[in-house]
Order: C-alpha cells, then structure tokens, then sequence
C-alpha cells in the first residue's frame, strides 16, 4: 500500500469488518494519543517550569473549557455522522452540501463560545472556590483559548469530516506536525520567556491553527469525492437541521459531563492543593488510557454510519461484535501497562513523592473501569452512527448526574472523621468507576434492544 492509498478516503461497507474497523482505529489512536499530548505536555511544562500550584491552576481550568467547547463538539459529532452516512450512500450532492453547512456552522459557533467565554470564566472559577493562589493562571490560560477557538474548532471539525469518509491517516499525519510545533513552542513560551500557564496556551492554540489549515488544503484537494463551492456555504434547512438534530445530544453529553466534572472540581478543591494537583495528573493519564476506548467508539460511528447509508444493518452487527471485542482486549493491555510502571508514569509530571503516590493508588482504583468503558464507547458509537444520539446523552445524563456526583459527594460526606475532616478523597475516583459500571450495563442493554437500527438520517 503506498502512500496515496494510505491517505485516501476508506470504504468501510466492504472487506472483513474488523480489518476495517482496525486499519482505521490505528491512525485514529495514534493521532488521538498525539491530541492528548497537547494537554500531557502543558502540565509536564508548567509542573516541572513553573510549579505544583501552576499544574494545579492548568488542570482546575481544563473542566471550564471543555464546558464552552459543548456547543461545538455536539455540531461536529453532527457533522461527522451526516458526512459518514452520505459518503456510505454514494450521494456526491449530499456529501458536498453537508460539508459546506458545517463550514458555516463552525464559524457560528465559533463565535457564541468566544462571547460566552469572555463574560463567563471569572465568574465560573469563583464559583468553583477555586484557590486565591492559581486563580489569574486559571483565568489567563483559558481566555488565550477561548479567545483562538476558532482554530480548535476547524480542527476538530475537518479531522471529524474527514474521519466521517474514512481517512483517519491524514489527520494523524497534520496532528503530529502540529503536536510537535506544540512542544518546542511550550518549551519556548514558558522555559525561555517565562510566560508561565499563558505561555501553554498560545502554543496550544498556534498548533491547533496549523493543524486547521492542513486539513482544510487536504479537504480543498479532494475534488473526487465532493466539491467544495461558495454555494454550498449557504445554510440550508435540510443539512444545517439534521447536523444541529444530530449534534445536539452529544453536545449536551459533552455539557453534562463537563458539568459533572466542573460540580466534582470544586468537591476536589476542597482537599486543597495537593489533592487538586494530584487529580490533575490522574485526568492526564486517564486520557491516554481511555484513548483506545474513545477511539473504537469512532470508528465504530464512521464504520456503522456508512453502513448504514449503504443499508447493510447486518454487516453493523458484525463489526460491533469484533470491534468491541478487539476494543476489550486492547484497553485490557494499555491498562495493566499503566498499573504495572504507575510510578514511572506519574513521575513525568512532578518529583513530589506524595503526588506521585496519590495518583498512582488512585489509577489503580479506576483500572477496570477503563476496561469496561470499551463496551459503552464501542456500543454508544454504533449508536450514534446509525443517528441515534439521543440514547448516549440519556446514559451519559444517568451514569453523571444521577450516580457519580451525588456519589461523589456522599462518598466524602460519609467518610469525614476527626482525622479526616474533609472526607477521604477516594470516594471522589470511587465514584467515578461505579458510573462507568453502570453506564455499560444500560448501553448494552440498549443495543441489543435494536431500537437504533431504524435511525438512519437519509432515506
């Protein structure tokens, strides 16, 4: 296979689905990992430049901002359906018209974050007693994002279009461009010019806008499959109403959780510091190890949203077995990796040994949650794929709102003592892992129930 072939859209309504299914994750892993490198590094930077209290502040602001990305990630996982489905269906005119309306939709939304953000963050970290001392860093790190979010959302935009045809090596070869630029920037920013948590964020955002107009040229050049006319930026009902029907529910997924955490972030500040930097590298390693998961659930959407455009329900079934199992038995893997070198993974992010304990004693806790979340990202993708996005946002709602912060909280409420006035913090991963159980019992329940299969966004 030479390079061309390995850049060129894949359709997945053909050849042995788990094959497939993996020649796509791979890339899609590979680049997903590089994503979270964005993040990984900012703390490992400010944590080992700056300080404790600096990887604290960088990990307190990270909930709000995934907040004000909802609306965007809700058109893009929108998008990313509609764009699969069409593609599967072999309809040029489709394809091209529902590239175009999310151009547009972008830019829109695009705008409403930066608004929202600009009037909402001070507000939100106060709200969240977040600490006198990382306060300004908190607030300065996210309004250098929220004010360059128009490249972050492209990004995530074109990468989903893309992926939605197939191609999941393209975007793996532009992210790692810009995952490295991201690097010796953050290196440069903070370690030369001592811009501090400010500093991450400019390269963050340089990055993610290189990244954006790599995807957006390869996009341009891929005449063959849609085109890619000023006329097709004008919104029309059709393609702007079923990518904001579609979207919605993941983005209110998205909002439910990142509300969750922002809910559990101001339990967690009350342990003070230490604990908030702890937390903090846990959710930098968490996203590494859930890495595999996220990324057989989308391919799990690309594969079952073409298929379904191609009206092959039975070839779905089949890859939701083999992806979920190859899911399974990788998570399991990368798992038992990180509870094996815990200590020497923690340790990248700061020398301070009670941090490094903390946090690998707690990653040990969620371990077999990671495993069992590949059964709900894989099953949720399927879901989503054939155009139920409804049923994930209803799990999500359950599993967040109903179990895990009540948990959260009760868990510490019942467990303060006089030598632990506060409460164990433990109740706060506990929690966590209980909802994760819960959230791929009700998704499988679901999917066999097979209400999904009459979904489908085109006729």
């Amino acid at each position: 296979m030479n390079i061309k072939q390995l850049l060129a859209p894949s359709d997945m309504t053909e050849g042995t689905p788990w094959k497939k299914i993996t020649l796509f994750t791979v890339p899609m892993l590979l680049g997903n990992i590089a994503q979270q490198l964005y993040s990984t590094v900012d703390s490992i930077v400010v944590g080992r430049y700056v300080g404790d209290n600096a990887l604290a502040a960088v990990g307190s602001a990270s909930p709000i901002y995934m907040l004000l990305l909802c609306l965007f990630m809700g058109v893009s996982a929108g998008a990313s359906v509609m764009v699969a489905q069409y593609f599967g269906a072999k309809d040029r005119e489709g394809l091209s018209k529902s590239i175009g309306n999310c151009i547009t939709l972008t830019a829109i939304v695009s705008l409403i974050i930066m608004g929202l953000g600009a009037v909402t963050i001070r507000p939100l970290l106060k709200l969240l007693s977040t600490p006198e001392s990382i306060i300004d860093w908190c607030y300065n790190y996210l309004m250098v994002l929220v004010l360059g979010i128009a490249g972050t959302s492209y990004y995530y935009m074109f990468t989903g279009i893309l992926r939605g045809m197939g191609d999941s090596v393209s975007a793996l070869v532009y992210l790692l461009i810009a995952c490295g630029l991201n690097i010796v920037l953050d290196l440069v920013f903070v370690a030369v010019f001592g811009l501090g948590v400010m500093g991450v964020a400019i390269a963050t955002i340089i990055a993610q806008i290189v990244s954006a107009i790599l995807c957006f040229i390869k996009l341009v050049r891929m005449r063959e499959m849609f085109d890619l006319k000023a006329s097709y930026l004008k919104l029309e009902k059709q393609y702007s109403v079923t990518t904001i029907r579609l979207g919605l529910p993941s983005g209110i997924t998205q909002a439910i959780f990142s509300s969750a955490m922002i809910v559990v972030q101001s339990l967690t500040n009350s342990f003070g510091e230490v604990i908030i930097a702890s937390n903090v590298i846990i959710m930098r390693v968490d996203g590494f190890v859930m890495m595999p998961n996220m990324s057989f659930g989308m391919a799990m959407m690309t594969f079952t949203g073409q298929n379904v455009g191609a009206r092959k329900l039975e070839r779905v079934t089949q890859g939701a077995k083999q992806g979920t199992l190859i899911a399974l038995v990788t998570s399991f893997v990368i798992t038992g990796l990180v509870v094996l070198f815990g200590h020497n993974i923690m340790g990248l992010f700061t020398t301070t040994e009670e941090l490094i304990d903390i946090s690998r004693r707690m990653m040990t806790l969620l371990a077999a949650g990671y495993v069992i979340m590949a059964v709900t990202q894989c099953l949720s993708g399927v879901l989503r794929g054939a155009g139920d996005t409804m049923t994930p946002m209803w799990v999500s709602l359950i599993t967040t709102v109903v179990i895990r912060v009540p948990l959260a909280y009760g868990l510490v409420y019942l467990s303060k003592t006089p030598e632990l006035p506060q409460g164990d913090y433990r109740g706060l991963f506990l929690s966590m892992l209980i909802s994760w159980f819960v959230g791929a019992i009700i998704t499988f329940i679901v999917y066999k129930r097979g209400g999904w299969k009459d979904k489908a966004v085109i006729e």
